[in-house]
């Protein structure tokens, strides 16, 4: 995602460092503690805008939500809204998603979000798209038992990549599988993305993974 810098984006980090860390190293296993409460955490990996987090923590408030997001210009939109709803079950940061497993620690993320990820075409890329098995066995480490994994797309061929890639990880179990949600039942309560409204607009079919790990948890990496 290349958005523009902006100037007003340094001002509002500076004045509402209460909502976000950089690269919480530190918070590992204390997410209660910035929330000050038990809840349930779900994240959201590549949060944009943060159109979509946002709204899921409005419509959820018995759960605490992390957007995660290593674009600071894009993460500037979220903290702008924010920083005027001051969502007591939100907090932004910015990191980067290869080092999840260093910002949470084993069984701290209840439920995953990965909306429409950089679809990194280039076979030698893969490592790079969000569920290649080196991202999967990281999620693995932080999703507590029972945590769902659910991807939204565009992309056909990350789609298709991504059904193949969990198929063949023996700790993943594929829940749905959905090449058309906004016309099927799965869109009932769907909250759309910026990227899922624009791709709408054109017609283009949105695509719909959701999975979870087995509940017995062999050593990984």
């Amino acid at each position: 995602m290349r958005i523009k810098r902006r100037p007003w984006a340094d001002e509002l980090y500076a004045e509402n460092q209460d909502l976000f860390r950089k690269f919480p190293y530190d918070l590992r296993g204390k997410w209660h503690e910035v929330f000050k409460n038990n809840q349930p955490i779900e994240l959201e990996i590549g949060a944009g805008k943060g159109g979509f987090i946002t709204q899921l923590a409005q419509n959820n408030p018995n759960k605490n939500y992390i957007a995660l997001e290593i674009n600071e210009m894009a993460l500037a939109y979220l903290l702008r809204k924010q920083a005027e709803k001051r969502l007591t079950n939100l907090f932004l940061v910015v990191g980067n998603a290869d080092e999840v497993g260093q910002y949470f620690a084993e069984g701290e993320v209840s439920n995953l979000y990965l909306n429409f990820s950089d679809p990194w075409p280039k076979s030698k890329h893969e490592k790079r798209r969000l569920t290649a098995p080196n991202f999967l066995r990281k999620y693995h480490q932080i999703l507590a038992t029972d945590a769902t994994i659910q991807f939204k797309t565009d992309n056909q061929g990350l789609f298709i990549y991504s059904i193949t890639t969990m198929a063949n990880e023996p700790e993943v179990l594929i829940d749905k599988i959905n090449f058309d949600l906004h016309h099927s039942d799965d869109n009932v309560g769907n909250i759309r993305t910026e990227y899922e409204q624009k791709f709408a607009d054109k017609g283009q079919p949105i695509y719909l993974l959701k999975s979870h790990f087995k509940e017995e948890k062999n050593e990984r990496i």
